[in-house]
């Protein structure tokens, strides 16, 4: 690759596509509301830290909380944008992204809740799952300039 060649311009690798893809299903298993279809994406001893700093270990654990959060609130919808996809080692990958979220029956993003979103992700027997899913909210303290260039961004997104 040249200095010239910018990442837009490389083709994405089927692997790179399968990463992608998981972090579009664990959006939809979100905002379907369904904790089983959630928690499947990751690996049988995967980690969640949550928006509120919620430590979960393992499928079940994560599985019960998410089901008691759709129990106990409706739950806004989120707005994922990918930015980086990038290959740790083979068969390990780091994808970051930002999102923000649309409360029911609105129809725009509640800058309170956006977020930065980090997963490591492992293959294991052909299948990419979660080992890692960081959701830090996105408060950029002291630099609202930030915390609205996000929001604009996320906007451009619904």
């Amino acid at each position: 690759m040249t200095s010239q060649t910018s990442r837009a311009q490389i083709p994405q690798t089927s692997d790179e596509s399968e990463v992608r893809a998981l972090y579009a299903q664990l959006l939809v298993g979100w905002n379907k509301r369904n904790a089983d279809d959630y928690a499947m994406l990751f690996v049988e001893d995967g980690s969640l830290v949550g928006f509120d700093g919620s430590s979960l270990n393992g499928r079940a654990e994560i599985a019960s909380h998410i089901r008691q959060i759709f129990a106990d609130h409706v739950t806004a919808t989120y707005i994922g944008k990918i930015r980086e996809v990038r290959f740790l080692a083979p068969g390990i990958a780091l994808l970051r992204a930002v999102a923000g979220m649309v409360s029911p029956g609105q129809s725009d993003i509640n800058p309170a809740v956006n977020t930065i979103q980090t997963l490591v992700v492992v293959k294991s027997a052909g299948n990419w799952g979660i080992a890692l899913f960081q959701n830090t909210p996105a408060q950029f303290h002291g630099r609202p300039e930030l915390a609205q260039a996000l929001t604009e961004e996320l906007r451009q997104l619904l």
